[in-house]
């Protein structure tokens, strides 16, 4: 899966700039049209005012010529014309770039275009529709108007945005910089080096991933713990019965007589049963220990497991001389994994062989309660374990110093930490065969 890469710096300029610009472009659009809006209102309320002016005059001076105002001595100063109609169509007074026709036929205001330009006019009657006064203005003027408005309303943009642009960089570069030291102190840790990253300051909105990146390290360093300490106790465990196997094979070479070579070849072969048996647990709690779950859970019926494991060990029972019971609840369904709880139930079943004297008693119950949890129980007369022990010997290669049976200290490590990847409790009780021991899985319900 490719990752898509990208500069936080520079996609924070870019959001920056882009929003402030678009919020700028938006100011700026609605100020051009406010501002374009109350000119036009400005200026038609100056052309109404200008008609009433010149229409009270004409009402006034009936037929009396109205002096043209003359040619504009300001930039802003408004050049209008303008006429006087009587109500029988007749031109009573106009300025002199005045046409003689009227300036339009519209009431109020409208607007023409003409060789001479685009203008506004504004057409009035007096109280009693005698007269008629219409007044023109250049629209010329107030797009000259409007467009130093525009052009004063860009300016600043032309010069703000790229200062506003070089303060954002320096912003997001001072503001981001902690993160460039966060990541070269991670840079040049050693790899045993998992303590907790903690910065000297960090923004924090950072501080959940460096909670979850410590949490990360915490874990590791606990997984190399556990496989230093597995591969110590691995090899602590091997170096006993292989220095055990060489000393019977030198008895073996030395042998007298037939009869010593066999038993020291006898001794041997023993011997790497139990090597074997060890190197086979040991390879089990590898491949359980980097998981962390179950790989494509399925439901399995524990009744079935149990009654193919007591086959497999049928021999052991056998040799054993030991009153052995499967009592199987029908339908017990869990969902797991069905190999790993082929493993678990196994090594209950052996361990309880191993340490159960020769014609004692083991019992294997598979139950199912009213709420459908399962429980698979294995009961022994062996010599139990004191209950101040029984936590002790649930760690890998821990086994009671009085016990004489051959075995590693691995199995029940296995079923605990099967146990753990099936979310099930194991347990270790006192047995009702006194003094043996009972030990117990009940699964989660399904």
């Amino acid at each position: 899966m490719n990752t898509l890469w990208f500069s936080l710096r520079r996609r924070l300029l870019a959001l920056l700039l882009g929003g402030v610009s678009v919020a700028w472009l938006a100011t700026m659009a609605f100020s051009y049209v406010d501002a374009h809006n109350e000119v036009d209102e400005l200026f038609d309320a100056q052309l109404a005012q200008s008609a009433q002016t010149l229409l009270a005059l004409a009402s006034r001076d009936e037929g009396v010529a109205i002096q043209d105002l003359g040619e504009a001595t300001h930039k802003y100063q408004r050049r209008l014309k303008f006429q006087v109609w009587r109500q029988d169509g007749r031109l009573l007074q106009r300025s002199a770039n005045a046409p003689d026709s009227p300036l339009t036929e519209a009431d109020g205001f409208s607007e023409t275009d003409g060789n001479d330009g685009h203008w506004r006019h504004y057409s009035q009657w007096n109280g009693n529709r005698t007269l008629q006064v219409q007044v023109s203005e250049n629209h010329q003027l107030r797009d000259t108007l409007i467009g130093h408005i525009a052009w004063r309303l860009v300016l600043p943009a032309l010069f703000g945005l790229p200062l506003m642009g070089l303060w954002v960089w320096i912003a997001t570069r001072k503001g981001l910089s902690s993160l460039d030291g966060i990541a070269r102190q991670i840079a040049s840790r050693a790899p045993q080096q998992l303590q907790p990253v903690t910065p000297a300051s960090a923004p924090s909105e950072i501080r959940p991933m460096l909670e979850a990146l410590n949490g990360l390290l915490r874990r590791v360093d606990t997984a190399l713990e556990g496989e230093r300490r597995f591969t110590a106790d691995a090899a602590h465990e091997l170096r006993t019965p292989l220095a055990a196997l060489q000393a019977q094979l030198q008895v073996a070479l030395r042998a007298r007589d037939a009869a010593e070579r066999d038993r020291s070849l006898e001794q041997l072969q023993n011997g790497l049963t139990r090597a074997s048996h060890l190197v086979d647990q040991m390879l089990q709690l590898a491949r359980l220990d980097p998981e962390s779950g179950l790989p494509d859970p399925q439901p399995v019926d524990l009744g079935q497991i149990a009654e193919a494991v007591c086959a497999e060990l049928g021999h052991e029972i056998i040799d054993r001389h030991l009153d052995f019971a499967l009592h199987a609840a029908p339908d017990c369904i869990v969902t797991g994994q069905g190999e790993w709880l082929r493993i678990l139930v196994r090594n209950l079943v052996d361990n309880a062989i191993r340490y159960t004297p020769e014609a004692g008693s083991i019992r294997v119950d598979i139950e199912k309660d009213e709420a459908g949890i399962c429980c698979i129980s294995v009961t022994d007369s062996g010599p139990g374990i004191p209950p101040e022990k029984r936590s002790e010997v649930l760690a890998r290669f821990r086994r009671l110093h009085h016990t004489e049976a051959a075995g590693s200290g691995l199995g029940l490590a296995i079923v605990t930490r099967v146990s753990e990847l099936h979310n099930a409790r194991f347990s270790l009780d006192d047995s009702p065969l006194l003094p043996g021991l009972r030990a117990s899985v009940k699964f989660a319900a399904r």
